[in-house]
C-alpha cells in the first residue's frame, strides 16, 4: 500500500528559480514530445515507444536550442516520459482521454525519483540544489525520522502556493476495530448522502457560500490587460479562492468517509451515473433580467473522490465497500414489502407504497435497498473486497430491507424475512 504526505514547503529565491527552470523544461519535454507522438500516429498510424522518446530526449540535448536542459535534473524529465506514455497507454485501453498540451499557468509539478533527493534528518535536498528545501512537517517528528519515500513530487499551485509531497510504500495497516454495524449510502441531488440509518447529510455547498467573492474577483481579472502584472495578481486571487473551495469540499469529504469506515464494517454505496448528476440546470430568473444559476447535482470531483476515499480507507482499515449496479431500482421499490414501482419521477421525495401502504422518503429507502443488496452481495462473494458491477434487478417478489441480517437470500439478491 502506499502512502503520499504533502506539507508546504518555503524556498528561497534561487531554489524558486532553480525550480521554476525544472518545471518548465518538464512542460516543454512533454508538449514536444506529444506534438511527435501525434504527428507520427496521424501521419503513419504508428505507437511511440518510451524508448524512442528517450532517445529523442538525449538528442534535445545536444541541440544548440535545447541545450539548455541539461541544467536541470534529468531524473524529472525521464519521469514526464514515462507518465506520457502510461497516459496513452491508458487511453488506448479506454481507461482515459486523450493526453492534453501542459500550460503554464496552471498547476506545476516535477516528479524526483530516489537517485535525484536525499532526505536526511528531516532535511530534503533535491538534486541540482545545494541548499536543503525548507517544508513544514505537520506529522509526528518521530514519521519524519522513520520516513524512507520511494518519489519526492514538487509542486506550485496556481496561487503560487509550493508544496512538495513524499510518497511512501507502507506495510499493511492495522485493521480497526469490528463494530457489528452496517450501513447503506445514498448520493443524492438534494442532500449530499441519505444513510440508511435516517440520517441525512446535507451538502456544504462551498461554492455557494463563496461564489460571490469569485466572480468579483474574475470580473477583476477580465478587466486587466493579459500579459500584465496586475492581471497576474488577480489570477493568483481567483486560484485561491478556488483552492479554499477545494479545500473546504474535501476537508467535508474525509471527515465524512473516515466517520463511516471507523463506525460500519460493510458500506454499501450505488455506482452512479456522476457524469449525470453534475450538470448544470438553466437559471431561474429573481429579477426581471438576471439569471441565477442553479446546480443539478453535485460536483463531479466530489462524487469521484467520495467514492476513492471510501475505497481505500475501508481496505487500509479491513473494512469492506460495496458497490451496486447503477440501474438497480433502489428509489422506487418498497423497502419494507419488496414492491416495485412502474415509474417514480425526480421531483417526487415522498412516496406511499400501493401494496402495504408505507410512506417512504425517497433517499431514506434508497439507501435501505442499497444495504440490503450490499448485505447481499457481500455474503455471496465475501472474498471480494468490491461489489462493483454487480447487476441486481427489479422484481414484484414480497420481499423486506427492513431487517439486515444475512440469512436467507432471495432470487433477486435482498434479504428476505
Amino acid at each position: 500500500m502506499r502512502k503520499a504526505y504533502k506539507v508546504r514547503v518555503y524556498p528561497d529565491t534561487e531554489q524558486a528559480a532553480q525550480l521554476s527552470r525544472t518545471f518548465g523544461c518538464v512542460r516543454l519535454v512533454w508538449n514536444k514530445t506529444l506534438d511527435a507522438r501525434h504527428r507520427a500516429y496521424h501521419a503513419h498510424g504508428t505507437k511511440t515507444a518510451y524508448r524512442e522518446t528517450d532517445a529523442a530526449l538525449t538528442v534535445w540535448k545536444k541541440t544548440e536550442d535545447l541545450a539548455f536542459l541539461s541544467e536541470v535534473s534529468s531524473v524529472p524529465l525521464q519521469q514526464t516520459l514515462r507518465h506520457q506514455h502510461t497516459a496513452y497507454a491508458s487511453f488506448f485501453a479506454g481507461r482515459a482521454k486523450y493526453p492534453r498540451f501542459k500550460s503554464r499557468n496552471g498547476r506545476q509539478s516535477a516528479h524526483y525519483t530516489r537517485s535525484a533527493f536525499r532526505l536526511r534528518n528531516g532535511k530534503l535536498t533535491l538534486a541540482k540544489h545545494s541548499k536543503p528545501l525548507e517544508f513544514v512537517w505537520s506529522w509526528d517528528v518521530d514519521v519524519l525520522a522513520d520516513l524512507n519515500p520511494t518519489m519526492v513530487v514538487v509542486s506550485r499551485e496556481s496561487d503560487g502556493r509550493w508544496y512538495v509531497t513524499f510518497a511512501v510504500d507502507a506495510g499493511d495497516s492495522d485493521h480497526a476495530t469490528e463494530t457489528g454495524s452496517t450501513v447503506g449510502v445514498d448520493l443524492g441531488v438534494k442532500d449530499f448522502a441519505a444513510l440508511s440509518t435516517g440520517e441525512k447529510i446535507a451538502n456544504p455547498k462551498n461554492l455557494d457560500r463563496k461564489a460571490r467573492n469569485l466572480a468579483r474577483y474574475q470580473r477583476q481579472m477580465a478587466r486587466k490587460q493579459k500579459g500584465s502584472a496586475n492581471r497576474r495578481k488577480a489570477r493568483n486571487k481567483v486560484a485561491g479562492t478556488h483552492r479554499k473551495i477545494r479545500n473546504a469540499r474535501f476537508d467535508f469529504l474525509h471527515r465524512t468517509s473516515t466517520r463511516l469506515i471507523r463506525e460500519n464494517d460493510v458500506i454499501a454505496i450505488e455506482d452512479l451515473n456522476v457524469a449525470g448528476m453534475s450538470r448544470s440546470v438553466k437559471g431561474t430568473i429573481d429579477k426581471p433580467g438576471r439569471n441565477v444559476r442553479a446546480k443539478a447535482g453535485l460536483n463531479r470531483t466530489v462524487l469521484d473522490a467520495a467514492r476513492r476515499q471510501l475505497e481505500y480507507k475501508a481496505e487500509r482499515a479491513g473494512k469492506r465497500v460495496v458497490v451496486i449496479d447503477r440501474w438497480y431500482p433502489s428509489s422506487k421499490t418498497c423497502s419494507a414489502c419488496g414492491h416495485l414501482l412502474s415509474s417514480l419521477k425526480l421531483s417526487v421525495r415522498h412516496w406511499r407504497c400501493p401494496d402495504c401502504g408505507t410512506r417512504h422518503d425517497r433517499d431514506h429507502n434508497a439507501a435501505k435497498n442499497i444495504l440490503a443488496a450490499g448485505l447481499a452481495v457481500a455474503r455471496e462473494s465475501p472474498g471480494d473486497a468490491c461489489g462493483a458491477g454487480v447487476n441486481l434487478q427489479g422484481s414484484s417478489l414480497r420481499l423486506s430491507a427492513t431487517k439486515q441480517e444475512l440469512s436467507g437470500v432471495s432470487p433477486m439478491g435482498i434479504p428476505a424475512l
